[in-house]
């Protein structure tokens, strides 16, 4: 007991870092996500293959690999890296995972704007609609909820992603548990992590439920 009235505190402080860096990388990753897939759907074909590999190689290196590269790798990159080089790693990191998330995500719409029936596009129409107004109206809520499924299951899985943060030297939950096992030889400290990661993903689950059954139709 008296080991986790000194654990808790610290555990909490690294924490709030996970935490602050799920919300950014949410909030960051779901509009550019969007964006990505409607231009990915798009009619200009340069745009769609740039997209495409962009696609290709986010979603196929390891995201810590993208975080050791974004961080470590960029400022030695010929002639240009002394422009793209990112000091303070909470921002790089984040850079890391929002790039690889929206692609992710990107994905993710697009597979529930394929599912959109087409005739929805030809019912706008008749009523007469504009292309806006059918995208923003009739296409993008059904979009949505056809994706939320699958956005939940990203979700989780950044929470647990978060912890790769660490290894660029980050106090998070992870680095922190790790810093008191290391101190203390004590590994009962990884289960009391191990259960804020369970509520964090709990908690989580049950937005996502909330959210599905609010668009659901």
């Amino acid at each position: 007991m008296a080991n986790l009235k000194e654990w808790i505190p610290l555990m909490l402080q690294g924490c709030g870092l996970t935490v602050k860096l799920f919300f950014i990388v949410i909030l960051l990753s779901l509009p550019l996500g969007l964006i990505m897939t409607f231009l990915y759907t798009g009619k200009n074909a340069l745009i769609r293959k740039i997209l495409g590999f962009y696609i290709l190689i986010m979603r196929g290196t390891p995201l810590l690999l993208q975080i050791f590269f974004i961080y470590f790798g960029l400022p030695f990159v010929p002639k240009i890296g002394a422009y793209l080089t990112i000091n303070d790693r909470f921002t790089a990191g984040c850079v890391a995972y929002v790039l690889n998330y929206a692609a992710y995500f990107a994905e993710i719409f697009r597979g529930g704007l394929l599912s959109v029936d087409k005739g929805q596009y030809e019912a706008a129409k008749v009523l007469g609609m504009s292309e806006v107004q059918t995208t923003f109206k009739i296409i993008l809520p059904q979009m949505i909820r056809i994706s939320l499924p699958a956005v939940s299951n990203e979700a989780i899985i950044l929470v647990k992603d978060t912890a790769l943060i660490t290894t660029i030297g980050l106090a998070d939950l992870l680095k922190v548990t790790n810093n008191i096992v290391n101190r203390t030889t004590n590994i009962a400290a990884f289960i009391v992590a191990g259960c804020f990661y369970l509520v964090m993903s709990y908690f989580l689950t049950l937005a996502f439920k909330y959210l599905e059954k609010r668009y659901a139709f």
